[in-house]
C-alpha cells in the first residue's frame, strides 16, 4: 500500500509523512523535492522560468512515476497537487493507494505560515496576517471539495505529529 498525504501548505504533510514512513518502515518521498531534483531547480524557479502549467504537468508525471515504482511509500504532495488536472481522480482509482487529507484550520494555517512565509514563494509577498488569512481562505474555499474526497480525513488541530501518525495507523491498519 502507498499512502498519499494531501492538504494545504503548512498542514504538516512533510513532517507527518516522515514520521509515518519511519513508523511503518515505508519509504518517504516529498513530491516537491522530487521535482526540484529532476528539474535541477527550485519550485519557485520553475514557476518563474517555466510557469505554473509546466510545473503542474511535471507534478502529475512525478506522482504517477512514484506510485508506479513503489509498493510501500508515504508521499507528501504539494498543497495544490490533487486540485489540478485529474490527479485526485487518478489517486482515488489506484487500488494500492490510500489518500489522507490532513485537515487543518484556517487559524492554525495562518499562524504557521506567517512565521515561515519568506521561505514560501506563493505567500512571501503578503505583509500581514490578515492578508495571509484572506489568501488561505480563498484557496481553502476552492480546494476543500477536492481535499475532502480523500479516503481518510484527519483533523490535525491540537495534535502532535506522533498523535497524527497514530490516528492514521489506527484508521488504515
Amino acid at each position: 500500500m502507498n499512502l498519499v498525504l494531501i492538504g494545504y501548505m503548512g498542514s504538516g504533510k512533510s513532517a507527518v509523512g516522515r514520521a509515518l514512513a519511519q513508523t511503518l518502515d515505508f519509504q518517504f518521498n516529498d513530491l516537491d523535492q522530487l521535482i526540484e531534483q529532476s528539474e535541477s531547480q527550485t519550485i519557485a524557479g520553475i514557476f518563474q522560468t517555466k510557469g505554473e502549467i509546466y510545473f503542474r504537468k511535471k507534478e502529475a508525471e512525478a506522482i504517477r512515476d512514484v506510485l508506479s515504482k513503489n509498493k510501500k511509500v508515504v508521499l507528501a504532495t504539494g498543497g495544490g497537487t490533487p486540485c489540478y488536472g485529474n490527479t485526485m481522480d487518478f489517486l482515488l482509482q489506484q487500488p494500492n493507494v490510500s489518500t489522507i487529507y490532513l485537515k487543518t484550520s484556517l487559524e492554525v494555517l495562518t499562524g504557521r505560515l506567517f512565521i515561515e512565509k519568506e521561505s514560501r514563494p506563493l505567500i512571501a509577498h503578503l505583509k500581514s496576517t490578515e492578508d495571509l488569512n484572506d489568501f488561505i481562505r480563498k484557496h481553502l474555499f476552492e480546494r476543500t471539495a477536492v481535499y475532502e474526497r480523500a479516503n481518510e480525513i484527519v483533523i490535525t488541530d491540537g495534535l502532535e505529529v506522533t498523535e497524527i501518525v497514530r490516528e492514521i495507523i489506527a484508521r488504515l491498519f
